[in-house]
């Protein structure tokens, strides 16, 4: 049985992929590859190069949005308008879920500072914050 989307996204971070990398390349559907999604969303982690902004397991399932729309419908309007509307529900989701979008409210840490990076490492944060937040971001758009 084939590996569901929150699994390979859980297995692509646990393998040391970031989180927005792991949604995006494992929730993709559409023209890019899964190397292409890989290399689109490398910036992305740690709250978008580790400024503790909007989540990267989040703007990795935002992307997977953008790119199944753009697939799915041949009008660019119809298809940037269909991605706002299921990107709000995402994004209300995800604050009812986690209580914050942002990286350094869910992580506790402030991930462009050496003090919050180590405080990150140090708590294991990868795995006991971020691992459930890739898996539930790969589950909304899977």
């Amino acid at each position: 049985m084939a590996a569901t989307a929150a699994e390979r996204a859980v297995q692509m971070f646990q393998e040391g992929r970031n989180c927005a990398q792991s949604v995006y390349a494992a929730s993709g559907k559409g023209s890019m590859t899964e190397e292409q999604r890989l290399a689109v969303a490398a910036a992305f982690g740690g709250g978008m190069g580790r400024t503790g902004e909007t989540c990267g397991a989040l703007t990795g399932a935002l992307m997977a949005l953008g790119e199944r729309n753009a697939a799915l419908l041949a009008d660019p309007a119809a298809a940037r308008n269909a991605t706002y509307v299921a990107a709000k529900q995402l994004i209300q989701e995800f604050k009812a879920c986690h209580g914050s979008t942002l990286c350094r409210e869910l992580t506790g840490c402030q991930l462009d500072t050496q003090e919050g990076h180590d405080a990150f490492v140090a708590g294991n944060v990868r795995d006991k914050v971020c691992m459930g937040l890739v898996a539930f971001a790969a589950e909304k758009v899977g």
